[in-house]
């Protein structure tokens, strides 16, 4: 999705529920789209901050942001449990992840064979997939 299309689906998103468009918003929606790679909040304000210095936004704002942004699906996260969550773009291709228990690096990948797996796992159970994810959690070359 491009860039205009998601803002303007954002903006008329946020008036639906009764809220207000705010730059805050679209300043940290930006961000998450324009980021090839995962983000937690704090890394997303210290961008905020570095590419818009005059905005005024905090970690509230943007804690408040990524929760309405994340039930509103427009971006997706990652638990870390009490490392909190990091945050991406859903608008990127379907993808799944390993994620490193020791630096927390995380690894996208597609796999046509583990999907057509999935997909032939729910037929042979008369189960329609809606959406799913797949998060393989361990050690990476660097940590094992």
């Amino acid at each position: 999705m491009k860039l205009d299309s998601l803002e303007r689906d954002l903006k008329e998103l946020i008036q639906s529920k009764g809220m207000r468009y705010t730059e805050q918003r679209a300043i940290i929606l930006e961000i998450l789209l324009m980021s090839d790679g995962h983000l937690n909040a704090d890394e997303i304000l210290r961008v905020v901050r570095d590419k818009y210095p005059e905005t005024n936004i905090g970690i509230a704002t943007v804690y408040r942001t990524l929760s309405f942004l994340e039930e509103s699906n427009l971006i997706s996260s990652i638990s870390f449990g009490l490392e909190g969550k990091k945050y991406e773009n859903v608008s990127k291709e379907h993808h799944d992840h390993l994620i490193c228990k020791a630096c927390g690096t995380i690894y996208e990948f597609i796999d046509a064979d583990i999907e057509a797996k999935q997909e032939q796992i729910a037929k042979d159970r008369n189960f329609e997939i809606h959406s799913h994810s797949m998060q393989i959690y361990g050690l990476c070359e660097n940590c094992h």
